[in-house]
């Protein structure tokens, strides 16, 4: 392929403008805010919270690439291991033009976080490239996954850390990544990698799978107040790949009727409600939800505090905020973007009776069906998409139950809860290890 990579074919996160003009605060903050949270509820010791606040290892890689100019050009990358107390290490890659170092570590811990509350053999890590895909050649993609395999190859292994794909990153991407890796320690080793294309050892049901996973959440959430999502009115932040099996399940597992879509370009609102089908038609069409058939041009704030029963946030950190938080109408927020709450946002939440579906637990389909796919890598045994369906099911329900189950027993919001489960299940894990 030649040109420039076509954004719809990368499975990103469509990200809309932000909430706020800049970045509230730094996201390792957010994150070791939360973490103190649920320790203060445990009376953790202070040696296992002052383990859990830093992350075990961190790897930043300079990385030349000869561009399709013929110049090269040198792009940032990190590897940031958290914790693997439970497991090896497990978490994806970001290529993002404003890829920090910060975010990076709180997204290493919020997986760490992730893997405990799902129960799978797992510590967190993360990865990311800062760059901007949307103005590179399918060549200079290539050339720059190689590069960061390169770079980071004695710091992964299926035994130690498993990368997979994140925002802006695809099964392409991690099909060019192993075969480095492959390359580099001379033997087939498709357990290193996750979130793979099916020709070279990938799951089915894995690219569904962080959308499907967050409707069994949001199952249970509404089963937990009492909302008939039959009849339930949703507004999705983000028509990205996460954004878009949003919109596509709650209409086709519940009957739910979305009426407000956004993306990096704006906002639609149509009280009739959209189509998956078309909706997606139209913004492959065009590049943009925006302008839709029959819809009313929205803000990202007016989508945020719509008049709806569901918010779901699937794009980027930091939109609902001590500004806009008491503005919020949706009775359910589920998180599938990470970090889109601010702990100050969470606060005014709880008191104003909404359930917000935290996002270490609502997003953590995409973890589960990477673990399913490191087993089947591990055993060569393969399984039906309907097996692998069922297993999340099985898996991420239960985790939810305990979730909402936790919140009631101590009297705090769901994701303190959630924190509550999996630092637990963390500190355990490294006190019979002996590291305190």
């Amino acid at each position: 392929m030649s040109g420039k990579a076509d954004p719809l074919e990368i499975a990103k996160e469509a990200k809309p403008s932000q909430a706020n003009n800049e970045v509230e605060e730094d996201p390792f903050e957010i994150a070791l805010k939360q973490l103190r949270k649920a320790a203060k509820v445990l009376n953790l010791d202070e040696q296992a919270l002052e383990i859990l606040s830093s992350p075990q290892k961190i790897l930043q890689v300079s990385l030349p690439v000869k561009m399709d100019d013929g110049k090269v050009k040198v792009f940032t990358g990190f590897r940031v291991r958290h914790n693997i107390a439970r497991g090896p290490a497990k978490g994806g890659i970001r290529f993002h033009p404003q890829e920090t170092l910060s975010t990076v570590k709180a997204l290493s811990m919020w997986m760490t976080w992730k893997c405990a509350i799902a129960d799978i053999p797992y510590g967190g890590a993360k990865g990311g490239i800062i760059c901007d895909p949307s103005t590179m050649s399918q060549g200079e993609l290539e050339r720059l996954s190689r590069a960061y395999i390169r770079a980071i190859a004695d710091f992964i292994g299926p035994d130690v850390d498993v990368p997979a794909p994140d925002v802006n990153t695809n099964p392409q991407i991690m099909a060019w990544m192993l075969d480095e890796y492959e390359n580099i320690v001379r033997h087939n080793a498709p357990n290193v990698i996750t979130g793979k294309p099916l020709e070279v050892g990938g799951s089915l049901g894995r690219f569904d799978s962080t959308g499907k996973g967050g409707m069994f959440v949001l199952r249970e959430g509404a089963k937990k107040i009492g909302l008939d999502l039959s009849k339930a009115r949703v507004a999705v932040q983000g028509f990205g790949n996460v954004g878009q099996f949003a919109v596509k399940f709650v209409e086709e597992m519940f009957g739910a009727k979305v009426v407000a879509v956004s993306d990096i370009k704006g906002g639609i609102y149509s009280e009739n409600g959209f189509k998956f089908d078309d909706l997606l038609a139209w913004s492959k069409k065009i590049g943009s939800v925006v302008g839709f058939p029959g819809s009313k041009p929205i803000t990202n704030e007016e989508l945020l505090e719509s008049d709806v029963d569901v918010l779901i946030p699937a794009a980027i950190e930091e939109q609902i905020t001590a500004r806009n938080a008491d503005k919020i109408k949706a009775k359910i927020i589920l998180e599938l973007a990470n970090g889109p709450t601010t702990p100050e946002a969470d606060e005014i939440l709880y008191k104003k009776g909404k359930l917000v579906l935290p996002d270490v637990l609502s997003n953590s389909g995409g973890v589960i069906v990477s673990y399913f796919e490191w087993v089947q890598n591990n055993y060569g045994e393969y399984w039906s998409t309907e097996e692998v369906t069922n297993k999340l099911d099985v898996k991420i329900t239960k985790a939810a139950r305990q979730v909402l189950e936790t919140m009631d027993k101590y009297h705090v919001d769901p994701r303190t809860a959630a924190y509550v489960i999996a630092v637990k299940k963390v500190a355990d894990a490294m006190k019979v290890r002996g590291w305190y």
